[in-house]
């Protein structure tokens, strides 16, 4: 396998009485874009942010707890120990609550995608029937993960040979539609201008591959890089962290981070026979219940 696979979450999976131990990894790619730091011009030093009290200065991390604030300039400070005692069945175990048709889910509430993988040989039998049925009805499942002290709602689908799991906006998370269209004018378009519109539309409707589309801002940023680097446009810059300064060669850091971006791309895996437009749900805009009006 071409990229390492960092877990990023582990627990369980339960259906009713069947539960699955499972792992979540990211299945967001890092984006071949040149990463920038902030440098002082004068002294090429790195600049870093502390986090400091008016008129006392830098604060030690242990000194630092969250605090709730229940009214304007009023807090309840919690300590870390306090809020790892909540208890949350979410934190460690996903329990599928409800099943919906895949296309019911308004794109709106995706939030980030992970891909759903089981934990250890005995898990990957109840995993693949999960994943077989879900793919055969055109169901997505749905749950609450507690994940980076949040409680998220989540959809479980198929996807590819095996489950993604998308975390979901909740409803009071999004703006009310009505509230946001109001000034928009009510009333059916021209109808010649619809025609015109519905020829446009069928002439450039095509399958979705997002492989089509690339990054052209990452691109320029690239080839900017190598522009300045011909030239020897390159500053080493000491690294002023608290584990202790070194210098940086920062021409070298640049082209490893150049050549790692223009690598060619790790062989394609093997595709599974069910597409993706096939095994994953669709985002095309549901319909959805009229907009509740708020007084």
């Amino acid at each position: 396998m071409a990229e390492s696979i960092r877990t990023f979450w582990k627990g369980y999976l339960r259906l009713a009485l069947v539960t699955i131990p499972i792992r979540l990894v990211t299945a967001e790619r890092a984006e071949a874009t040149p990463k920038f730091r902030q440098i002082d011009r004068v002294s090429k030093q790195r600049i870093r942010y502390v986090k400091v009290v008016p008129g006392k200065g830098e604060i030690k991390k242990e000194d630092i707890v969250m605090g709730y604030e229940v009214e304007p300039g009023n807090y309840v400070l919690m300590e870390d120990s306090e809020l790892d005692s909540v208890k949350l069945e979410t934190k460690h175990t996903i329990e599928l609550t409800q099943f919906v048709d895949a296309h019911e889910i308004d794109p709106l509430y995706f939030e980030r995608p992970y891909y759903v993988l089981p934990d250890g040989e005995i898990a990957e039998e109840g995993y693949r029937v999960i994943r077989d049925v879900l793919k055969e009805r055109r169901k997505a499942a749905i749950g609450q993960l507690t994940l980076r002290g949040k409680e998220n709602l989540v959809a479980l689908y198929p996807g590819g040979a095996g489950l993604v799991l998308d975390t979901l906006r909740y409803d009071s998370e999004i703006k009310d539609a009505d509230d946001v269209f109001s000034s928009i004018a009510h009333g059916e378009s021209r109808a010649d201008m619809r025609k015109m519109a519905e020829e446009l539309i069928d002439n450039r409707s095509q399958p979705f591959d997002p492989s089509k589309y690339k990054n052209h801002y990452a691109d320029a940023l690239r080839e900017l890089v190598k522009s300045k680097l011909s030239t020897g446009q390159a500053v080493a810059v000491e690294d002023n962290s608290p584990s202790g300064a070194k210098v940086l060669d920062f021409m070298e850091a640049l082209k490893r981070s150049v050549a790692a971006a223009e690598a060619p791309p790790a062989p394609a895996q093997k595709k599974a026979t069910t597409t993706k437009a096939e095994a994953a749900p669709s985002r095309a805009p549901a319909k959805r219940k009229p907009a509740k009006r708020r007084a």
